[in-house]
């Protein structure tokens, strides 16, 4: 265990995880189980987010209410399958503002290759938490992050259904101050790069295509 992984046990999650993990759901229903887990996920993630104070009247009476203040936080998405995560997400916080990453993993070196990247302005002055169903080898979220922190985001934090040891290990050495989140910690990889028990391909589960 690392000291910046946070494994999220609600059992909501955890039964909504199962169905996830069962190669006989249909891909509709893991596109609306995965877009539920992320509701959960997001209230999770974002717990820390600063409050201020406005001045409302309820039906009632006037009231000194807590408001969220600062920038809009911003979602990235890892592309294609975090969009899966990201929808669930834009239900719990609309106004949230929405970058993009578009990584590709090699099957036969298991390397990261970027093609995409756009972002919002101001990610310094904004929480920007990276989504990505999976962390397997760590790849991917380390070179996301990498270009995220090259834009200028400075408070970051890490989203995902299911991680793989190997994958916090090195995204942690690569990114020590970038909280993870996660809904379980898997046993391992195999020796293709996916994580076992694990979900499958998340991204082919989502939009019903094969790898």
């Amino acid at each position: 265990m690392h000291d910046n992984l946070t494994i999220v046990d609600h059992p909501l999650i955890q039964h909504k995880l199962t169905i996830l993990r069962d190669k006989n759901t249909s891909t509709a229903q893991f596109r609306q189980v995965i877009r539920e887990v992320a509701v959960i996920l997001g209230c999770e993630v974002t717990k820390d987010l600063k409050l201020g104070h406005i001045d409302i009247e309820t039906p009632l009476e006037k009231l000194h209410a807590p408001y969220l203040e600062g920038k809009k936080l911003c979602f990235v998405s890892i592309l294609r399958a975090g969009n899966g995560l990201l929808d669930g997400l834009l239900d719990l916080i609309p106004s949230a503002r929405v970058g993009h990453v578009g990584i590709y993993r090699d099957h036969e070196t298991l390397e990261a290759h970027r093609y995409y990247f756009k972002t919002p302005d101001k990610l310094g002055e904004r929480l920007v938490i990276l989504v990505d169903p999976m962390l397997a080898t760590g790849n991917t979220a380390i070179d996301a992050t990498n270009e995220l922190k090259k834009a200028g985001a400075k408070k970051m934090k890490f989203l995902c259904l299911v991680a793989a040891p190997e994958g916090v290990e090195k995204f942690s050495k690569a990114h020590p101050d970038v909280p993870i989140i996660t809904a379980a910690l898997d046993r391992e990889l195999n020796d293709v790069g996916y994580i076992m028990p694990g979900l499958g391909d998340a991204g082919d589960r989502i939009y019903g295509t094969k790898g």
